[in-house]
């Protein structure tokens, strides 16, 4: 029998470098410093391509779309996530929601909340509703509190058509 109601969760994680701003949810935000990468380095859009896939029991955005592959070196996260959703959605599963964190200490992202919530949303093409976005520091602790990257957890509810 197969589930009607699936959860994945992901992680992904990119040191600082050189820069002037961070790709997250496919927002360029200003910043004093960009991330190390293959693609564009999203680690939120990673942390949920891999939520997404791991629902499924379909592996990972590595597997999909390897580091080693010059085709996807600059690539744009959207457009991962997009051929992603595109599997679940073959497989016969829609989105109920997805809830995602972001850890580190600069840059602030509050102002940019609901810009990333929709961001993603437009990507997935639900509403707005159904994605949750929350920033947090580590109180200067770690990589993150040592301001040497970014790091996104994220966790989907899949449901059944």
């Amino acid at each position: 029998m197969v589930a009607k109601v699936r959860i994945g969760q992901g992680i992904d994680v990119h040191a600082f470098e050189d820069g002037d701003f961070v790709t997250l949810a496919g927002l360029q935000i200003p910043h004093t410093q960009g991330l190390k990468a293959h693609s564009d380095g999203d680690v939120v859009l990673h942390a949920l391509s891999d939520a997404l896939l791991g629902a499924l029991a379909l592996g990972d955005i590595g597997q999909h779309f390897p580091d080693t592959d010059d085709a996807f070196k600059g690539a744009d996260s959207r457009i991962l996530l997009k051929k992603v959703y595109q599997l679940i959605r073959e497989q016969g599963y829609h989105l109920g929601n997805a809830d995602m964190t972001v850890a580190c200490e600069r840059p602030k992202l509050a102002k940019h909340n609901l810009a990333m919530r929709q961001s993603i949303a437009d990507v997935l093409e639900v509403d707005v509703s159904q994605v949750s976005m929350k920033a947090t520091t580590t109180e200067q602790l770690g990589f993150t509190g040592r301001q040497e990257g970014i790091l996104a957890t994220a966790t989907v509810l899949l449901f059944a058509d």
